[in-house]
C-alpha cells in the first residue's frame, strides 16, 4: 500500500514559536517568544551552530541564503548576525561571517597562541590580559611604521605564581595594516580601556583567516644581572608589512622556551 506523507506547512518565524537554544547572552535555556524577530533568529542560528551544522571556523551562508532559509528579510539577517557578533559567537571578515563557537578552526588544526609565550598558569598561578588604545612603548612605532605618538591597540599580558612572582609578562603593539585588515582586532578599539580583560589568544588565526601570511622573527637576549631573558617578535606578513611586535620577559631559570617559522594563510 502507497504511503502518504503529511503535509506540514513552511516554517515561518514570525508565525511559530522559536525553538529552546541557548540565549546569545547566558549559557542555559530560554524562551524568546516576546523577543523581537531578529533576536529569535539568532537564537535559532545559534542553535544550529551549537548542533554542528555550521563547524567552528566555517563560513556561514550569505545574508539572501540564510534570510531564505528562516523564511525573513536580509535586513532581519543582518540584525540578528550583529547580535552574535557582539558576542562573539560570529566574526566577519573579507571573506563573509564565520562561526566561533569553541573548537579548533577547520583551517588550522595546530594553531599558534597569543602572544609569544602565553600558556596556561598552572597550579595556584594566575595570567591576566588587558588591551588599552595609546602610543606604543619605545622603539614598537618604528618597527611598526607607525608616526610619532600615534596611538594604537597595545595588549599586555602578565603572569603570577601563587606567591606572586612575577613568571612572565608581554607587551604587544599592533600596526595599523592588522587593524585595517583583521576585524576582530578592529573592534577591540571601542573597549581598549587598559582594564577590561582581552582574550586574544587566537589573534594569529584571525590574521591567517584574513589572507596574511604570518612571518615570525624571534630575537633573544639577557637582560644584565638578572635570570631573565627578553624575547623580542616581530611578525611581518607576505608582502613585509609590520604587523606586530611583542616583547616577552621569561625567568629563563625557570622556563624553556619554545617557539617555531612562518604560518601560511588560512585558504
Amino acid at each position: 500500500m502507497a504511503r502518504t506523507t503529511p503535509h506540514h506547512p513552511p516554517h515561518d518565524p514570525s508565525q511559530a514559536p522559536p525553538p529552546t537554544v541557548p540565549s546569545t547572552a547566558s549559557h542555559g535555556p530560554a524562551h524568546l517568544e516576546d523577543e523581537p524577530l531578529y533576536r529569535r533568529i539568532a537564537a535559532e542560528l545559534l542553535g544550529e551552530l551549537h548542533e554542528g551544522a555550521i563547524p567552528p571556523g566555517e563560513r556561514l551562508p550569505g545574508e539572501r541564503q540564510l534570510a531564505g532559509h528562516f523564511g525573513v528579510s536580509r535586513e532581519t539577517v543582518r540584525q540578528a548576525l550583529e547580535v552574535l557578533r557582539r558576542d562573539g559567537l560570529v566574526a566577519t571578515d573579507r571573506r563573509g561571517s564565520h562561526a566561533t563557537l569553541k573548537g579548533p578552526p577547520v583551517e588550522t588544526p595546530a594553531a599558534l597562541a597569543f602572544p609569544v609565550g602565553a600558556r596556561h598558569a598552572g597550579r595556584g598561578a594566575t595570567a591576566r590580559a588587558t588591551v588599552s588604545w595609546e602610543t606604543p612603548p619605545p622603539g614598537h612605532a618604528e618597527a611598526l611604521a607607525l608616526a610619532p605618538s600615534r596611538p594604537t591597540l597595545v595588549h599586555r599580558y602578565r603572569s603570577a605564581s601563587a606567591d606572586g612572582r612575577e613568571l612572565r609578562t608581554a607587551v604587544t603593539s599592533f600596526s595599523g595594516v592588522a587593524l585595517t585588515e583583521v576585524e576582530e582586532l578592529a573592534r577591540y578599539r571601542d573597549r581598549a580601556d587598559g582594564t577590561t580583560p582581552a582574550e586574544l589568544r587566537r589573534a594569529y588565526d584571525w590574521l591567517r583567516r584574513a589572507g596574511l601570511t604570518l612571518h615570525h622573527r624571534d630575537t633573544i637576549t639577557r637582560i644584565a644581572g638578572t635570570p631573565s631573558v627578553r624575547v623580542t617578535r616581530q611578525v611581518h606578513d607576505q608582502y613585509a608589512r609590520p604587523l606586530e611586535i611583542t616583547e616577552l620577559i621569561v625567568d629563563a631559570q625557570q622556563d624553556a622556551l619554545v617557539y617555531e617559522f612562518t604560518l601560511p594563510a588560512a585558504v
